[in-house]
């Protein structure tokens, strides 16, 4: 950050100061609006950024010198501050990659639909063809159709898939908490993260008994994250990290 930079942030904080209107967030406030638009203009990286950072911190550390008492408080406020100017910055690009990746798989949804449907068509006209053949081969076809659609590699691919996507939701859910502020966003991925849950729960081998305690963990946590959401209260981003940590014990438990 510039000399002319830090003399921003100054005026602002002193300008602040003489209409008595500096507060801890309005030091926030005034740190994230000037570390948001230097740091969107940077194309270098960490150095550029911890630079611009530790002089809007400089400012406020001047402004509040000759109070040595407060001088934590305000700090503290102005570290906030460039820490959510630097977050903003990235919000744009990060949500621009989530669109991406939910094309995506979108995409690759329809394309494991179309390859199940043309697998059934496929088995269907096998079934249709085998008609005009010998009892003893229609039934061995019939058998052996039967077995290709129910098989239980075929079952536990689908219930990992939905294993994987489960936690995928709650990942998006965690990124959505730290680097957006819609918080209708998280509750969609939350929503989603439950619906591939409740899928993923129909494998045996992952559901046992001896999960059982750990299940019910999250299954609450869900349930008070959600409702946090709903009230858009402030621990939503660490009731999403314990979310992620149970679902990680559910799904990596031995």
């Amino acid at each position: 950050m510039d000399e002319s930079r830090k003399e921003k942030i100054l005026n602002n904080l002193k300008q602040a100061k003489e209409t008595g209107q500096l507060k801890t967030e309005s030091i926030r406030d005034i740190v994230r609006t000037a570390v948001s638009e230097s740091a969107s203009e940077l194309k270098e990286g960490r150095a550029e950024i911890s630079s611009l950072v530790q002089e809007a911190i400089a400012a406020v550390v001047e402004i509040f010198q000759d109070k040595e008492g407060e001088i934590k408080e305000q700090v503290t406020a102005s570290i906030e501050g460039a820490i959510e100017g630097i977050s903003k910055v990235r919000q744009k690009s990060i949500s621009n990659r989530q669109s991406e990746i939910q094309t995506l798989q979108v995409e690759v949804d329809k394309e494991e639909e179309q390859l199940q449907q043309e697998i059934d068509e496929v088995l269907e006209d096998i079934q249709t063809d085998s008609q005009n053949k010998s009892a003893p081969v229609k039934e061995a076809i019939t058998a052996a159709i039967h077995t290709a659609k129910n098989s239980e590699e075929v079952a536990m691919l689908q219930k990992r898939y939905a294993q994987l996507k489960a936690q995928l939701a709650i990942v998006q859910a965690n990124l959505a908490s730290r680097y957006g502020e819609n918080y209708g966003d998280i509750g969609q991925y939350l929503d989603e993260a439950k619906t591939w849950y409740e899928k993923a729960k129909e494998n045996p081998e992952v559901f046992t008994g001896k999960i059982e305690e750990k299940q019910k963990e999250f299954e609450q946590k869900l349930g008070e994250t959600g409702t946090a959401i709903a009230k858009k209260e402030r621990q939503v981003k660490k009731l999403l990290a314990e979310l992620w940590k149970s679902i990680s014990e559910i799904f990596h438990h031995k």
